[in-house]
């Protein structure tokens, strides 16, 4: 069935916590991943949401073309849209437009982005927001980054409290244009700081509803290896731990604790809004289909 963000599914009949959690599950490529696209509609729900990040700049093209091969597969097309990666308006309504023709894209994951410094005009999600360029080009929803175990970037030079205050800025905006919002998180290994974070948000007024990333099986190198790019929490330093162990390093992870987790908070703990997952593919995504066919539900 399609994926739906915005919703919270109970748990229903004998469909067990896990089950319901992972009907949710939303995944996550890269452009030049597309080749991937038939196996991943072969084994995904119709309607699944597939979010195509963009890492670098001259990928443009590509993640626009990829927005076409999704919707033709009968998944849901989300690109990001990193504002470090967009010059002026211009740009960003030519973009915009493009990506709405070739997928009838409405959903976009609005992101300040990874990059040090911005290519131009822009620095932050709110400002690309601000422009009316979404609304303007048929979205019915917009994302925005969640970093339950913190953003280093912002965090080391501005405290967390900077973080809280753009995601009620956001919120703040996305409900005055009437459209639908949610949070998509950064990677992290263990539910514990999902709880925590997402308790916070709760409490300070911040009622989106949160996809969790979630890293796909693995080997213990190939997750260190992204863990020390982008894992700045207290879990991504256990994976890194893990690989110093040279027996562990080649053996394969697989999320089903941090999935159950996760799934009991959904299904115990619905105000909190732990939606469903966001499934990283590190591993691949033939490793990612095994396990979840054969995951106990």
């Amino acid at each position: 069935m399609a994926i739906a963000p915005q919703s919270i599914n109970p748990v229903a009949g004998n469909q067990s916590a896990t089950s319901a959690f992972l009907r949710n599950m939303t995944l996550e490529i890269t452009p030049r991943q597309i080749e991937k696209l038939p196996l991943i509609a072969q084994n995904a729900a119709s309607g699944t949401h597939v979010f195509v990040a963009l890492v670098d700049p001259s990928h443009l093209d590509d993640q626009i073309a990829a927005m076409g091969e999704i919707r033709k597969s009968g998944l849901e097309p989300v690109p990001h849209i990193p504002a470090r990666f967009v010059r002026d308006e211009d740009d960003l309504k030519r973009r915009v437009e493009r990506l709405a023709k070739s997928g009838d894209v409405t959903r976009y994951l609005v992101l300040g982005g990874g990059a040090p410094e911005p290519i131009g005009d822009y620095h932050c999600a709110l400002q690309l927001m601000e422009t009316g360029v979404f609304e303007a080009n048929g979205a019915k929803a917009l994302g925005v980054a969640g970093h339950p175990e913190g953003n280093a970037d912002i965090s080391r030079v501005h405290g967390e409290a900077v973080l809280m205050q753009a995601l009620t800025e956001k919120q703040a905006y996305i409900r005055d244009a009437g459209l639908e919002g949610f949070i998509a998180t950064q990677f992290l290994f263990e539910a514990q700081p999902v709880a925590v974070w997402a308790r916070n948000l709760r409490e300070n007024g911040i009622d989106l509803p949160a996809l969790i990333g979630i890293p796909g099986p693995a080997s213990i190198k190939t997750l260190a290896r992204y863990a020390a790019v982008c894992g700045v929490g207290n879990s991504a330093r256990f994976i890194r731990k893990q690989a110093l162990n040279i027996t562990k390093l080649l053996s394969v992870s697989t999320p089903d604790k941090f999935i159950d987790d996760l799934a009991d908070i959904h299904s115990t703990s619905p105000e909190l809004k732990v939606v469903g997952p966001h499934m990283y593919p590190f591993g691949g995504f033939d490793k990612l289909f095994d396990w979840l066919s054969s995951y106990p539900r």
